[in-house]
């Protein structure tokens, strides 16, 4: 005869199973969300060289404008974090948001008929990435605190996926269709994923209780998070890697294009090889750094990308350009969702969205001036200079890494209050 403990027990053991199951039905579904969010966001490297073209910007312009769409992304992020940590009970109807503002933000870009408009309208593209990115990772985080690598990296094969398809199907619709009509096009799908999203993932999302946290217990939780002197190496390392991935971002369509000649079909399927491998190794590289540590997969991954970087400024076209673009996207994306998931560690519950918003503000001092560094280097040495200085400013974050000590295993992040 079962006692009352025992029948307490069995029934906090089905709400544990019952919000096991909840939790894995929702990461795929996250991911296939972040998939499109993704594609919106490989329209910009895909639509810059006819900017350029059709407004005859110089790269030091063309540079400019990456900056300027970077700094519309990484100030947000705290205030979006915020708002995903203390509206948990909204989670949904903040990533549906997500998608409302890419389309109108791109509708805006498609209007453009100056540099200045264009540098008005270009950051408001990073509107979208920080409503979704915050939300979703925080909430992946708080769900999955013993396995947030692994996670993560579910979340991120979304991404690669759609990274992969995107420059493809867009290359091949700029070939039919002006890149002003393409942008006004993507209203349309971006309002019907923003009712989708809402109506599918409320009953998950929203199901939690608002959380209780004062403003100045989160307050104190951020500052204890950011005194940790792991957290301020590592965000020197996430600074000088998003750095040198804006700056390829930026120069390798042009270089494609201008100094390859490719089509817009063909540079577009260039950018999908560099996003490719990500779909493999995102929940591979995050199951390892859950398994042997964050620095175990870190350092030798650094080395290995900053010397890809130096061979892709080598590689003659073809045969090497395509294998030297393939293993980069083994750690294109991966690497920031490790680099993500360490800084997440060291954070309690509560402030699990903010942490990007924590990364994001950071990595603005070493981000932002990337491209327009870059765009002087190019002008000076050609475009191929830009995949060098990409080079040595990795190997830069791989020196810093070094002597940052970071616990071998992940531990579940601290449960805060509500």
């Amino acid at each position: 005869m079962k006692t009352r403990d025992d029948r307490a027990e069995g029934g906090a053991a089905d709400d544990d199973g019952a919000q096991r199951s909840t939790n894995r039905s929702l990461l795929w579904p996250l991911s296939l969300g972040h998939g499109a969010i993704h594609w919106f966001q490989q329209l910009y490297p895909m639509i810059l060289p006819a900017i350029k073209g059709s407004l005859g910007l110089s790269d030091i312009q063309v540079g400019t404008l990456s900056a300027v769409r970077q700094f519309g992304t990484g100030p947000l992020l705290l205030p979006g974090g915020i708002l995903a940590d203390f509206k948990q009970h909204r989670m949904a109807l903040i990533l549906a948001a997500s998608f409302l503002f890419m389309g109108l933000s791109y509708f805006l870009v498609s209007l453009a008929t100056s540099y200045t408009w264009i540098l008005l309208t270009v950051g408001l593209i990073g509107i979208g990435t920080v409503l979704w990115h915050p939300a979703a990772l925080g909430t992946l985080a708080r769900r999955f605190p013993d396995r947030k690598g692994f996670a993560l990296g579910v979340h991120g094969v979304g991404a690669s996926v759609a990274d992969t398809l995107a420059p493809v199907a867009i290359g091949g619709l700029l070939a039919v269709l002006a890149w002003q009509d393409l942008l006004k096009l993507h209203l349309i799908p971006a309002v019907i994923l923003a009712f989708l999203v809402w109506r599918s993932f409320g009953a998950m999302l929203e199901q939690g209780k608002r959380p209780t946290i004062s403003v100045k217990a989160y307050l104190d939780e951020i500052a204890a998070m950011v005194r940790r002197p792991v957290v301020l190496g590592v965000l020197g390392v996430t600074g000088f890697t998003s750095m040198a991935r804006l700056s390829v971002i930026t120069f390798l369509p042009i270089y494609l294009k201008e100094d390859l000649g490719y089509s817009p079909f063909i540079f577009g399927v260039y950018l999908g090889l560099l996003h490719a491998m990500g779909g493999l190794s995102q929940p591979v590289m995050g199951y390892l750094s859950d398994r042997f540590g964050r620095k175990a997969v870190l350092m030798p991954s650094l080395i290995v990308f900053g010397l890809l970087y130096f061979a892709l400024a080598a590689a003659a076209p073809g045969v090497q350009l395509t294998l030297v673009i393939l293993a980069l996207g083994l750690f294109f994306y991966a690497l920031a969702n490790i680099i993500q998931a360490t800084i997440m560690d060291a954070a309690s519950a509560n402030v699990q969205s903010s942490t990007m918003g924590v990364t994001g503000i950071f990595g603005q001092f070493f981000s932002l001036p990337g491209p327009i560094i870059a765009g002087v280097i190019v002008a000076a040495h050609g475009r191929e200079s830009a995949f060098i200085f990409a080079g040595a400013v990795t190997l830069l974050a791989a020196l810093l890494l070094a002597p940052i000590k970071i616990p071998k295993s992940s531990t579940p992040t601290p449960r805060g209050g509500g």
